[in-house]
Order: structure tokens, then sequence, then C-alpha cells
């Protein structure tokens, strides 16, 4: 009966075989894949995403802002370093760095939310498709947050206030590595929020993959 059914899928157009490919469903280690790609989502939204640090000699042990999907967290007693930088910012001409600009984080949280729902969905009630729209949806999601990051810090480096004391030529802050910034040295690197956003796509490339080895190995 499995040859049969086999040798009857092998006969049909490429595109009925993927239609019915789609709509197999998922292996057990696969739904355990989405299991922890919906926890991801959900310890993401409360942990810090990425770290932006500042050193400089009068800064030695750096001045440090914490993103979060929600809230922007100042190092030091009290959040005292997001006080220091807004304040460094000032004499260069860069406005301030303000929660209230940043309206992605009155909807990242719920966005996250969304994305762990509809991970369980597709481990509950998981088919190969389910697993496929995650992936897409998901890539959409991560190229438009980091894009937007991008733009943010290009925008913060270039409307410069002309008549601020310091004069600076525009300059677009690293998103991920190292960078000089006049006398000040500048880090960017995510923290344990990013690293598990960035897990996420690799969990569920994997429950794809075993999902579909296992059609595979049955042909």
């Amino acid at each position: 009966m499995h040859q049969t059914q086999n040798s009857h899928d092998s006969s049909l157009p490429w595109w009925r075989r993927e239609a019915r490919f789609l709509d197999r469903p998922l292996t057990p280690l696969s739904r355990f894949f989405l299991l922890l790609v919906a926890l991801c989502f959900v310890v993401s939204a409360f942990l810090p995403l990425w770290r932006i640090t500042l050193i400089a000699p009068q800064y030695q042990e750096g001045l440090r802002v914490n993103i979060y999907s929600y809230k922007l967290e100042g190092g030091g007693l009290d959040g005292q370093d997001l006080f220091e930088i807004n304040n460094l910012n000032h004499y260069i001409g860069m406005r301030p760095l303000v929660q209230s600009d940043f309206v992605e984080m009155k909807w990242m949280p719920f966005a996250l939310g969304l994305f762990a729902m509809i991970a369980l969905r597709a481990a509950v009630h998981g088919r190969m498709s389910h697993v496929i729209d995650l992936f897409a949806l998901f890539t959409y999601f991560g190229l438009f947050s980091v894009g937007l990051f991008y733009y943010r810090l290009y925008t913060y480096g270039h409307e410069l206030d002309p008549t601020a004391p310091i004069t600076m030529e525009p300059f677009t802050p690293m998103l991920v590595g190292k960078n000089q910034i006049a006398n000040f040295t500048q880090y960017s690197f995510p923290l344990i929020g990013g690293v598990l956003m960035m897990t996420i796509p690799v969990l569920i490339v994997a429950a794809f993959w075993f999902s579909r080895k296992r059609h595979v190995d049955s042909l």
C-alpha cells in the first residue's frame, strides 16, 4: 500500500506532488522545534535584544544603552548612562535618545506574542505549509526590524543641529561591530534576546528539514 501510494505520487506533476507534500503532518521532532521557537519569541520579548557601548578616555568603564523590544535602558546606577549619552549628544547636535520616539516599541512586544501563537499553532496543527508560512513571515519581520534599526542609527547620526557647540561630519553608528566616533569607540552587539531571535530561523529550518527528510526517506 505504501509503495503504491509513493508510485502514484511520483506520477503526478511536480506542483501536485509539492501541494501534497506541503499538506503532510509534521514529525514529533519538528513540532518540538516549533515549541522551542514559540518559547524563544516569548522569552526574547522580556530580555535585552541589543547593547550599544561608548568608551572614551573620560569614560573608560563605558556608557551603555540596552535595547529591549519595549524600552531603552541605560547602564549604571538608575540608568545614569543614558542621561550622560544624551548630554554628550547635545554638544554635537544629535537629538536625545527618548523612548517615546521609538514607536515600534509600542507594537513589537505584541508582534512577538503573535509570532509565538503562530508557532504554537504550527506545532499543534502542524503541516509543512505552516512551517514555510512561519519562516516567510519571520524573515519579513526580521529584515524589516533590522532595516528600521539601521534607519534609526542613520537618522540620529545625520540629522545633526548645525548650531551645536561642536561641529561634526554626519556619521552612521555601527549596526554590528566596532566604530570610531570622534574620541569615542562605539561597540554594538546583540545580547541574549537578540541571540534568541537569531536562533529562531535555525529552529524553523530544522523543523522543516526533519519532516522533509522523513518524507524523502520514505520514497
